[in-house]
């Protein structure tokens, strides 16, 4: 290499410098701004709990909504109807309580799954909730047999049993679940 000129090389480090302290800077702001965003952003946007207590509540909160929901809809247009002789053929009515049955049984089957997704947010809710898991996925089954109009007596029970064994573990775990009953409009949607 060849001599340098008197004064070149402080000045080729004074630009380096002059250009790598604000890139690295930026970056250390960046990065610490994009770090604080990411648990907000998983949590699905706004606030999000900070502490285990706070996870806890909000695990038991959405467990009880989505287990209320579930209930509510098998109550109200599979268990009811069914009890009442609607799926029976030759009932007034029949095919719509079987369409609204099998749009509940899908609604129910959804929320039901969710519920058990939320109650792994607090560790008593979700050691209850467990061994119901069986139960719940064998309702994706009977909400096809409700559609067709061959579901028996003891279908009929299996979502009964499912549904209370639910609100039993809710109970037990501090999270007691009651029936809030969906709109038609939302068991549509699933």
């Amino acid at each position: 290499m060849g001599p340098h000129p008197p004064g070149g090389r402080p000045a080729t480090r004074r630009a380096a410098a002059a250009v790598a302290l604000p890139l690295v800077c930026g970056l250390l702001l960046t990065g610490t701004g994009c770090g604080g965003g990411k648990k907000g952003s998983a949590e699905g946007g706004g606030a999000s709990p900070t502490s285990s207590v706070e996870r806890q509540k909000f695990a038991k909160t959405r467990f009880v909504a989505n287990a209320g929901l579930a209930a509510g809809a098998s109550y109200q247009w599979i268990i009811k109807p069914y009890r009442a002789g609607a799926f029976k053929k030759g009932a007034d009515g029949r095919t719509v309580a079987l369409v609204k049955a099998g749009l509940a049984g899908t609604f129910a089957y959804n929320r039901f799954k969710a519920a058990l997704n939320n109650a792994k947010g607090d560790p008593t809710l979700s050691k209850a909730v467990a061994p119901l898991s069986a139960g719940v996925e064998s309702l994706k089954g009977l909400t096809s047999k409700f559609r067709k109009g061959e579901a028996t007596d003891g279908d009929a029970g299996a979502f009964d049993g499912v549904i209370n064994s639910v609100k039993n573990a809710g109970k037990d775990a501090g999270a007691p679940v009651t029936d809030k009953v969906p709109s038609y409009s939302e068991i549509q949607k699933g």
